[in-house]
């Protein structure tokens, strides 16, 4: 089996536990390579690499058959960003946080990689977002997100105002710090930190969210994913931020339109056995942690 690498800089705690899983994967006779920018943190940190080979480009995935993330929920957005419409499967092991899209603990990397390579596991397709524009947002190949397009403010004062339309009809002007559009699996990130709902990844849906909205009566909305989303911007500052998942970017036109919609490619997420959605809903929200739950088990 061969397999990649990607990550971020990480942790001195957490050098033992990055070098487990060169460790096994050598152990196991496995041939892995490593993306460019992760290198440096891995020589800094004196991780033993075995000599593996360094990729440079989204091509470089072809020979892979799946790509192992290694860091938070934003390491893994990075990488779904290097492998793009190449498609190939990635698994995410979680040294950061919350973890939504890493969900392999650090103290399971072993059995998660015999897991691997017992065929253990099933691909779990997500769909994902395009954007274009008359002007240049990135570069054309990057111009999609797993989790959100966003559009917000440059500055600390005046909010702006987001102009959006669904399919050509117009829906509403924004008075916000920004608006986002997020995808079903999205919806357990930024969108939910401002109030958006909780969506089951696989739902055919996008979700509408607005950014500290001015208006108390503005809500987040959900439409179909076969939905074209179009956003204007006015700003006093003549310019504002577009961030898709891991990237940003300050635009400077404010006369163009912003079309969102579903992107013709899907990441490919690795799900291994015994792994589940609303398990990991339940244990990254702490769902049933009320005592009252507990209470109600020890009566039954």
């Amino acid at each position: 089996m061969h397999i990649s690498l990607h990550g971020r800089e990480f942790k001195p705690v957490d050098k033992p536990l990055v070098q487990a899983v060169f460790d096994e994967l050598h152990a196991q006779k496995v041939s892995f390579e490593i993306t460019n920018t992760f290198l440096p943190f891995l020589k800094a940190a004196e991780v033993n690499t075995y000599g593996a080979e360094i990729i440079y480009e989204k091509e470089d995935f072809i020979k892979s058959e799946m790509v192992l993330s290694l860091g938070g929920d934003g390491t893994f957005l990075e990488t779904v960003g290097y492998v793009g419409s190449t498609e190939k499967p990635i698994l995410g092991i979680n040294f950061g946080r919350l973890g939504f899209l890493t969900s392999i603990q650090p103290a399971e990397i072993k059995g998660a990689i015999s897991k691997i390579l017992n065929k253990q596991y099933k691909l779990d397709e997500r769909t994902m977002l395009h954007a274009e524009s008359e002007i240049e947002l990135f570069a054309p190949e990057k111009n999609f997100a797993l989790n959100e397009i966003a559009i917000s403010k440059t500055d600390t004062s005046s909010m702006i105002i987001i102009h959006a339309y669904i399919n050509g009809e117009f829906l509403n002007s924004y008075w916000a710090d920004g608006l986002m559009v997020s995808t079903a699996t999205g919806s357990t990130g930024y969108s939910l930190s401002c109030g958006g709902p909780l969506v089951m990844p696989h739902s055919d849906n996008f979700i509408i969210t607005p950014i500290c909205p001015h208006n108390l009566f503005v809500r987040p909305m959900v439409v179909s994913n076969e939905s074209e989303i179009s956003l204007k911007v006015e700003s006093r500052s003549n310019n504002y931020l577009v961030s898709m998942d891991s990237r940003a970017k300050v635009i400077g036109d404010v006369e163009s339109l912003i079309r969102v919609s579903k992107e013709n490619f899907k990441a490919k997420l690795v799900t291994l056995d015994g792994m589940d959605f609303l398990d990991t809903l339940r244990a990254k929200l702490g769902w049933g942690k009320d005592v009252r739950n507990r209470l109600m088990n020890t009566e039954h």
